[in-house]
C-alpha cells in the first residue's frame, strides 16, 4: 500500500467510527440519517462498516446533517491546543493563486462551519465571479486597498478603500477590480 492509500484508508476508518459515534450520540437510525443527509441508507451502512470510500460530496452531506464541517467530521486537531494559527506563508491555505486572483483562507479549514473568512487579491481589470451558494448565504466584503465594482443578482455598487458591503451570495455574484492597482479585500461568508 502506498502512503496516499494508507492515508485514504486511515481517513475512511476515522470517518466510519465518527459517523457511528455521531449517529448514536444524536440517537438517529440509519434511515433517519439518510433522510436528513440525503445520502442513501445503503451508502451510510457501507461507510459505517468501512466498506465504502465516500466522495467529497457525500462526506459534505453527512457533515452538514450533523451541523459541522468536513474537517470537524473526520478530524479534531483543535482538541490539543487552545490557539491555532493560520500562517500567511502556508500555501495549503490558497484556494486560488494565479495572475488574476489570489484567494486565501484566514479561518482554519476544519472549523469552518457557518462562517468562512478570506483574503482576496484581484489584479487590475480582473474579476472573481461566483455561482450562487446555498440558499441564505450572505457575504460581507471590506475593501482595504483599491476599488471594486460589486454585483449580486441584479444589484450593483462601487466600493472604495475602507468601504464594506453586505450582500446575498445565494445569487450569482461578482467582484470586479475597477481600479488601476491591485484590489485587496477581506470576505466573510455566512450561511444558515
Amino acid at each position: 500500500m502506498t502512503g496516499s492509500e494508507d492515508q485514504a484508508s486511515s481517513t475512511s476508518q476515522a470517518l466510519c467510527a465518527r459517523v457511528i459515534e455521531l449517529r448514536k450520540k444524536h440517537k438517529l437510525t440509519l434511515d433517519q440519517l439518510a433522510s436528513v443527509s440525503g445520502v442513501s441508507r445503503s451508502m451510510l451502512s457501507q461507510i459505517e462498516r468501512g466498506q465504502a470510500n465516500p466522495t467529497l460530496t457525500v462526506t459534505f452531506r453527512i457533515a452538514q446533517a450533523f451541523g459541522m464541517s468536513i474537517g470537524e467530521l473526520v478530524d479534531q486537531p483543535w482538541a490539543s491546543s487552545t490557539i491555532e494559527v493560520v500562517h500567511g506563508e502556508d500555501k495549503s491555505n490558497l484556494f486560488r493563486n494565479d495572475k488574476e486572483c489570489q484567494i486565501r483562507t484566514l479561518s482554519p479549514l476544519h472549523i469552518e462551519k457557518n462562517i468562512e473568512f478570506y483574503e482576496l487579491r484581484i489584479a487590475p481589470g480582473a474579476s472573481l465571479t461566483s455561482s450562487p451558494h446555498f440558499e441564505g448565504t450572505k457575504e460581507l466584503l471590506t475593501i482595504t486597498s483599491g476599488e471594486a465594482h460589486l454585483l449580486s443578482g441584479t444589484s450593483n455598487c462601487e466600493l472604495q478603500q475602507g468601504d464594506s458591503a453586505h450582500y446575498r451570495a445565494d445569487l450569482e455574484h461578482k467582484i470586479v477590480n475597477s481600479g488601476t492597482t491591485e484590489l485587496v479585500c477581506y470576505l466573510v461568508v455566512t450561511s444558515q
